[in-house]
């Protein structure tokens, strides 16, 4: 209680979307508890003669990591000074300056029965779910095995301590390999599909650089990875795929579909040709389907060709001819955060008062488009692995974000498995937790000064604090935003080459993929500094942080990110567009988003497996699968079909498919009504959001009802901002070949657009002199202060 100044406040109004209830407030170490009592309704006498009983008093808990922003602001300056500022302190002390993670609520919360008797940390099990794809220890007949390489995480500290690869592979090959990608993090399996063999496996970046390094090892890996499936199965048969856009009469969530002009192609058909049409004239036939082993840069293009100013990058096809490259065009954390926060800031008006939320400026905040593109990213990849019968690699930067979402949501279209609430149970174990996304980083635990503030300090602070001007150059919707994130990136490479330079903080924030990142992690219980938004937390630079405060580590907001709320915001289109295809309800994924945000449990608070296992989170805390396990009816599907797998019967088959075209606000998770932001507008739009030139995909604007805010002739644009293999290319994609410094950022086939002039001119300023970015060949040179300082963040 040493934290509290006050525990108790009376007469405390609560504005809740125009309402106004009175009651009191508690301040406990974990949570504000609102205590009130309904308004008490006319006295009705009943038949027994007995008189209704007032209304029961009425609790709310919120804990304190929920929280998205705390702001003092006094209506009369002379009332409840006091008081006032002693519930802000308290509460700031509560969030910012815990100073570890150890401290938060999971670490002292006690369940009761019969939560108490589950042990949900025992649900998943990676040797089992191995199992269950087909790959143990004992059999590598199958083309795979289960690698130690990294049982005490000393090869790669952020990835499983299984890593499941081909069987041809040695681990000698693996620690050559590991060192071409971004912290270690080479290709390993994710996903092999039942029927045909076919993977999903997922990596960081490729070490290329301006020099275009290469890694012998790397490409073996790759090429073993591919070469892994049989072709003694029986020719696909056609007709069991599933249409991913399906007439008003045949939509299973029984909401209206537009109808999509007969002679313009759909996306998907878009990037099924896109795909072909750069596959090798001679490429083999695998079941009656043509094979694109593909891999996947999440990035958007532009992102994925600056990232060679700091030595990362993408391959280099040339390199890599037994593959095709797609690059996805899904923003970085920055666009993401940036997006959630002009959601929230048109929602929170609404909190106060009685009027609807703006539905124009819901639409304009761009969150649907990102919702659709991720959506549709992993409709591609599964479509990949199914349909075409294809390798498929996914990655993005670092592959702890964007190849999450990717990897999970593409597996829920492939497996029913998943569908299931063990099923999804484990696929958040596996491609989340175990995989190493960073929840720790993107969920803003220990809060951050910058959410504080108080009226008259911030209006006296400079303008530099608003947090619309810091928005800028995060999530900017200028159409040269392209132009500025190469701008941004060579003056950071230009500092990063400079010789005198030891600061790691030179590093602009320019379009979210060159971030400062403290590789070497600090221990679980002492200086963790986490972050995220789905709290929607907007960039509020508070005034002047209190000096004392600099000793308790806090949450790094430009690291928070609402990348796993996007995840399952994603998973919520599919329940409601295939509603009898998930054994879990819209409830589930509600409850799950508010108790990764709760700290009530240990499950999310740490980065990786790695750090979960030094905080020894299983002894010391409960798993978040305890709640759910011991509430399991409220999180049932009623209207799941159980029935099995056939995929000669519509609405059975194993693969579904989104329809992009339908995905609309998940309403209930920001507490309002369907029809407050799924009301269908008069018109639709063609104020695209997305950024084309930057590889973006040219996604168009959602309006608020979930439908293409689009002209016809933009609708069938695809999230796919190019395909690339040793031989031609097509969309923007960039060309850097060789060792060279020549590079191109073309839009169409070979084309050298303005983008690839500006980078070259961006290189020939960077003064880098030899020996300063490791050479061509497939074995990197021993670690210097450089290439330590190479380790950035890019998400």
């Amino acid at each position: 209680m040493e934290r509290t100044r006050i525990a108790r406040v009376d007469d405390v109004k609560l504005l809740r979307r125009g309402d106004q209830v009175e009651g009191t407030l508690h301040l406990t170490p974990h949570h504000l508890i609102f205590c009130h009592t309904p308004p008490a309704v006319e006295a009705v006498k009943e038949p027994n003669g007995h008189v209704s009983h007032k209304p029961k008093p009425r609790e709310l808990w919120i804990t304190y990591p929920i929280i998205q922003t705390c702001h003092l602001r006094l209506v009369h300056p002379s009332s409840h000074l006091p008081q006032a500022r002693d519930v802000y302190d308290s509460i700031k002390a509560w969030t910012c300056k815990l100073g570890r993670v150890d401290k938060l609520y999971a670490f002292t919360y006690q369940p009761q029965s019969p939560e108490k008797e589950i042990n949900g940390w025992d649900l998943y099990n990676a040797k089992r779910e191995w199992r269950r794809l087909g790959i143990s220890e004992k059999d590598s007949d199958k083309g795979w095995r289960i690698s130690k390489i990294n049982t005490d995480y000393s090869f790669s500290a952020t990835y499983p301590a299984l890593l499941v690869v081909p069987s041809a592979i040695s681990d000698n090959t693996l620690n050559y390999a590991g060192r071409y990608r971004s912290r270690a993090r080479l290709p390993v399996l994710t996903y092999l599909h039942p029927v045909n063999n076919c993977s999903i496996t997922r990596s960081s970046q490729p070490l290329v650089g301006v020099r275009g390094n290469r890694s012998i090892q790397d490409e073996k890996l790759l090429l073993a990875i591919f070469s892994t499936s049989h072709s003694n199965l029986p020719p696909l048969d056609s007709s069991s795929r599933p249409r991913s856009r399906q007439s008003p009469q045949s939509s299973s969530s029984g909401s209206p579909t537009r109808d999509i002009p007969p002679n313009l192609p759909d996306p998907e058909t878009l990037e099924d040709q896109m795909i072909s049409r750069t596959s090798s004239e001679d490429g083999s036939k695998v079941y009656g389907a043509q094979q694109h082993n593909l891999i996947v840069d999440a990035r958007p293009t532009v992102n994925a060709l600056a990232m060679q100013a700091v030595g990362l990058g993408s391959e280099n096809m040339d390199n890599y001819r037994f593959a095709t490259k797609a690059y996805l065009g899904i923003d970085n954390i920055h666009v993401m955060r940036d997006s959630l926060n002009k959601v929230i800031d048109t929602l929170k008006d609404s909190d106060v008062t009685s009027i609807a939320p703006n539905r124009e400026a819901l639409a304009k905040s761009g969150w649907l488009k990102h919702i659709a593109g991720v959506l549709e990213g992993a409709s591609l990849i599964a479509r990949q692995v199914a349909l075409q019968h294809s390798h498929v690699l996914i990655h993005c930067s670092d592959g702890w974000d964007r190849t999450s979402q990717l990897s999970a949501l593409s597996q829920l279209c492939l497996d029913p498995y998943y569908r299931t609430l063990e099923g999804f149970i484990v696929l958040v174990e596996k491609d989340w937790l175990s995989f190493g996304h960073m929840f720790n980083h993107r969920s803003g635990f220990l809060s951050s000064e910058k959410w504080f503030s108080i009226e008259n300090e911030r209006i006296s602070g400079n303008s530099s604090n608003d947090p619309h001007n810091h928005r800028t150059g995060l999530g900017s919707t200028s159409t040269s935003g392209a132009g500025h994130a190469l701008e941004n990136a060579f003056l950071s490479a230009k500092g990063f080459f400079n010789k005198d330079n030891n600061s790691r903080e030179s590093f602009v924030d320019s379009d979210g993929e060159l971030q400062p990142y403290d590789q070497s992690s600090p221990s679980p219980n002492t200086t963790n500094k986490k972050a995220s938004t789905s709290k929607g937390s907007t960039t509020k630079d508070s005034t002047t942080i209190d000096k004392t405060s600099q000793s308790h580590p806090t949450t790094k907001v430009k690291e928070t990110s609402p990348i796993f709320h996007q995840f399952l915001d994603a998973t919520y289109q599919l329940l409601h567009q295939h509603p009898t295809r998930f054994e879990f309800n819209e409830r589930f994924l509600r409850r799950l988003l508010y108790h990764l945000y709760s700290c009530q449990y240990g499950t999310f608070l740490y980065n990786s497996e790695r750090e979960r296992v030094e905080a020894n989170v299983r002894s010391r805390t409960r798993s978040v699968w305890d709640y759910f396990l011991s509430r399991r009816e409220m999180f049932l599907n009623k209207d799941y079909d159980s029935g099995g797998v056939d995929d000669h019967i519509r609405g059975k088959e194993r693969l579904l498919l989104p329809r992009t075209e339908e995905v609309r606000w998940w309403s209930e998770v920001f507490g309002r009504g369907d029809g407050e932001m799924n009301v269908p507008m008069p018109n639709y739009t063609t104020s695209g959001t997305g950024n084309t030139a930057a590889g973006g995909g040219g996604k168009n604007l959602y309006t608020a009802n979930g439908k293409a805010g689009a002209s016809a002739q933009s609708l069938p644009q695809s999230v796919l901002a190019g395909v690339e293999t040793a031989e031609q290319a097509v969309g923007a994609v960039p060309h850097v070949k060789g060792s060279g410094m020549g590079s191109s950022l073309g839009d169409g086939e070979g084309e050298k657009g303005g983008m690839g002039k500006q980078f070259v001119d961006g290189m020939k300023g960077l003064g880098i002199g030899k020996g300063m970015v490791m050479g061509s060949g497939s074995r990197r040179k021993s670690p210097s202060r450089l290439e330590r300082e190479m380790e950035v963040e890019m998400q």
